[in-house]
């Protein structure tokens, strides 16, 4: 006799949980639905766009990130990127983003790639686990354009190689490697 599969628990996020229905509540430890992009140079030498992030910008605003995350990243380099707000789009996000992180409002972008991904944080039971749903957009920064943006004190191109000694705030380096770029 075949063994019954374990029930489904779809994600249909509600408040409260209905089992019998399979909805779920948001997970214990959260759910974070975030959009990362992922720019390359305008010619063939490579590289991805990162930035050290100006804490005297509205970050809250900006991407989501608390006065404390802020202070966290200090001068790690960040992916630009953001939480989704509200019942916005992901292409909306890459949009915005590109729009007020970046301040290049239309800029081309291509995707989103999702990936989804689990973990256990420190400090949580081992049954608690955060959910990651990340949306990947990619592109090219414009080739006649400076590589400067307000919301960031610095923003540079990083070939692979180097992504690899870089200490990368946001998950970045985990999506990195979602993305194919870092091994």
């Amino acid at each position: 006799m075949a063994e019954t599969p374990p029930a489904r628990r779809f994600q249909r996020l509600r408040p409260v949980a209905d089992p019998s229905a399979g909805v779920e509540t948001v997970p214990n430890d959260g759910m974070c639905l975030s959009v990362f992009l992922l720019l390359g140079r305008p010619d063939p030498s490579g590289g991805v766009l990162l930035g050290r992030i100006d804490p005297g910008q509205p970050w809250g605003r900006l991407g989501g990130l608390t006065a404390s995350r802020v202070q966290a990243i200090g001068d790690r380099w960040m992916l630009p990127s953001s939480h989704l707000v509200a019942y916005e789009s992901p292409t909306e996000a890459a949009a915005r983003i590109a729009t007020e992180q970046l301040e290049r409002p239309g800029l081309p972008l291509q995707g989103p790639e999702v990936h989804s991904e689990t973990e256990h944080r420190p400090g949580r039971p081992p049954e608690d686990l955060h959910w990651d749903l990340h949306f990947l957009y990619r592109g090219a920064w414009p080739r006649d354009l400076a590589v400067v943006a307000r919301p960031f004190r610095e923003l540079r191109f990083f070939s692979p190689k180097e992504l690899g000694t870089l200490e990368i705030a946001r998950g970045g380096g985990d999506i990195l490697r979602l993305a194919g770029i870092l091994p």
